[in-house]
């Protein structure tokens, strides 16, 4: 993920803070164990139909429900769904957090269970961009969906989630409201129901096998092995950009895959459902309704693949990039295109990923692919691209630029009459930095230099970098700081900063993680590594700590720092790097730089998580870091 820097922080103001709201279903893992009658190994348990949520109209009073006072009402200028009751979260117009929750107990052997709740929202607030006023709704630890007063519509909408990987647990159903002390926002919930169908066998759970390379965890992972086609052509500015994809792909799983859903990540920046990025003429499968804040598309398959089968599905793309020197914007005659591709969404045991855009960190998680991009464009503009690029002529006064690049997880380009510069370090990899008009020519070369220094130091402690080309695009306007993609990055005229988004190259690039519910696994393991390939020691690192509450993590998820976006930096960067210093010093120097370069190389085009990353730790000493773990708030 990116670097913020305290310093542009402090300006970016409530623009740059905004929090990305969202309509669809996150697909973070249940936190229950399962329950149920014991059975013979193997014997499906028999399915209980039904409906779970117990007074789900509100009707019969507040019980079994636990709610903030006067949440659970009739009348006051709201309405019921249906009947006379219903829970109605915020309203005040002041600062003020509604919250209602029920236990459930989701009984097993049953092959779905589809939550859905009837919502309606109203507000006071006028703007069209910021989510002053939020609304969560959770299952067990896992986040659902967020709403916000840019939610707000005439009359009630039903949303609907498939929860079926929370079969057999006892779970919570939790919604949270929160309201700033601006102007109102409602969030009026009624009707809610969970109801659970269907026989046979329950979603299967893969066999235990003998630790592997990558973890055991990324074959449950799917859609798997994605190969990416992309041909697009722009206009004269580089910043509208019109052509076609498609991907290719292999389900993975034991289940069978009926669809899959892209991410439309860059959808955030428009107005749904006006947006940037138009995806039309979908062949393949039949694509259903945008969702998510329009950032996540349906598309349903033909026929289901079975494990081991693979399906391919194209469109027509349209990409305009909107006026603003953002990771996905224009800045004066200079384009930045991050994110912009459609990516196929994850699919695990706990569903489907489909995690809001966070403008205060990263959620852009995906499964490492191979991607064959053309572009054509242009010749007066240089396109920096992920990958290794190919010039040929085009058209008249036009060049074609085919980028190739394997096992990465993301591609980024931009677009504009830069100036660069280009070098090749030690171990071998080319460096090139892109400028753009402002920019002198000795802080370009101060960056190549920079560049080389901390692929090479990267390399050296993590393994060799396996892109063989990188590409820096500088521009002092970036509010945040610095951006990292595969072989690609963004960023400021700064050293330290451009050290990071390097070391992102790995942590988040090779060795893959969940960016919106792990943020720490990439920011925090960046920044340390920034202060490895600095010299830095991290003494004194934990000078003037203090935890602004006890639910306050280094592991917290970015639901967590959008709500709290603040202390995001503070705590997953600053906090983050010093917890790997204290493992440091306690393992020791030898233990703790074999420790991070077996866990890179296991886990090298993998996904990494918390719970992986303690146990490799734990087996690098003798000494038990239960204590460690807990004191550094690092859970999971």
């Amino acid at each position: 993920m990116r670097k913020r820097l305290l310093s542009l922080m402090a300006g970016a103001g409530a623009a740059g803070l905004a929090v990305a709201v969202s309509l669809g279903v996150a697909g973070m893992a249940g936190a229950a164990g399962t329950t149920g009658a014991a059975r013979a190994p193997g014997a499906a348990a028999a399915c209980s139909p039904g409906q779970v949520v117990g007074n789900g109209g509100f009707e019969n009073g507040t019980s079994p429900w636990t709610a903030s006072s006067g949440v659970i009402t009739t009348g006051g200028g709201q309405s019921a769904h249906a009947g006379s009751y219903f829970a109605w979260l915020n309203g005040y117009g002041s600062t003020h957090t509604d919250t209602l929750s029920q236990s459930l107990a989701i009984p097993a052997g049953c092959s779905a269970a589809s939550l859905t709740v009837w919502l309606h929202i109203d507000t006071a607030e006028t703007t069209t961009t910021t989510a002053y006023d939020k609304l969560t709704a959770k299952l067990g630890s896992s986040t659902l969906a967020t709403y916000s007063n840019l939610n707000a519509a005439t009359g009630y909408v039903q949303r609907t989630f498939d929860v079926s990987s929370f079969i057999g647990q006892n779970v919570s159903l939790a919604f949270s409201g929160t309201e700033d002390s601006g102007q109102q926002t409602s969030f009026v919930i009624d009707d809610v129901a969970l109801t659970t169908s269907g026989g046979g066998t329950p979603p299967t759970t893969p066999p235990t096998t003998p630790p592997t390379t990558p973890p055991p965890a990324d074959s449950t992972r799917t859609p798997a092995s994605p190969a990416y086609t992309v041909s697009l052509t722009s206009d004269t500015t580089g910043a509208t950009w019109n052509g076609h994809e498609s991907v290719t792909f292999t389900n993975a799983s034991p289940s069978p895959l009926n669809d899959v859903y892209l991410r439309l990540w860059d959808n955030y920046h428009g107005s749904c459902p006006t947006t940037p990025i138009t995806v039309t003429n979908v062949t393949g499968g039949t694509a259903g309704a945008l969702s998510v804040g329009c950032t996540a598309l349906d598309i349903t398959l033909p026929s289901p693949l079975a494990q081991g089968q693979s399906g391919t599905i194209g469109f027509d793309l349209k990409i305009v990039v909107p006026s603003g020197a953002d990771r996905f914007g224009r800045d004066g005659a200079f384009s930045f295109i991050g994110n912009a591709l459609p990516l196929l969404a994850i699919r695990d045991g706990s569903g489907w990923h489909l995690d809001p855009y966070t403008n205060n960190g990263e959620a852009f998680y995906s499964l490492a692919a191979d991607f064959r991009v053309t572009l054509d464009h242009p010749t007066s503009l240089l396109v920096p691209a992920t990958g290794t690029s190919v010039d040929t002529p085009g058209a008249s006064g036009r060049t074609v630029t085919t980028a190739t690049a394997s096992k990465v997880r993301d591609f980024a380009w931009a677009a504009g009459a830069f100036s660069k510069v280009s070098g090749t370090s030690p171990a071998g990899t080319k460096v090139n930095v892109y400028s753009v008009s402002g920019i002198s020519s000795a802080n370009a070369q101060s960056m190549l230099s920079t560049s080389i220094s901390a692929i090479d130091a990267h390399a050296g402690r993590f393994g060799a970098f396996p892109y063989g080309e990188v590409d820096a695009v500088l521009d002092n306007n970036f509010w945040f700081g610095g951006m990292e993609y595969p072989g690609f990055v963004l960023d400021l005229v700064d050293s330290t900063a451009l050290t990071h988004e390097l070391g992102h190259q790995w942590w988040y690039g090779i060795v893959g993680d969940d960016e919106y519910n792990s943020p720490w696994l990439d920011e925090a393991f960046t920044d340390y590594s920034t202060d490895l390939a600095q010299g830095k020691t991290g003494t004194n690192c934990w000078n003037s700590v203090s935890w602004a509450s006890s639910s306050e993590k280094i592991t917290n998820s970015m639901a967590y720092w959008d709500a709290h976006s603040s202390r995001y930096s503070t705590v997953v960067y600053g906090y983050g790097k010093c917890a790997l210093h204290d493992l440091r010093r306690l393992v020791g120097d030898s233990a703790m730089t074999t420790l991070l370069r077996n866990y890179a190389q296991a886990h090298w085009y993998g996904v990494s998580t918390t719970a992986e990353f303690k146990a490799a730790a734990q087996a690098a000493t003798s000494t038990d870091l239960t204590s460690f773990w807990s004191t550094h708030r690092i859970d999971g």
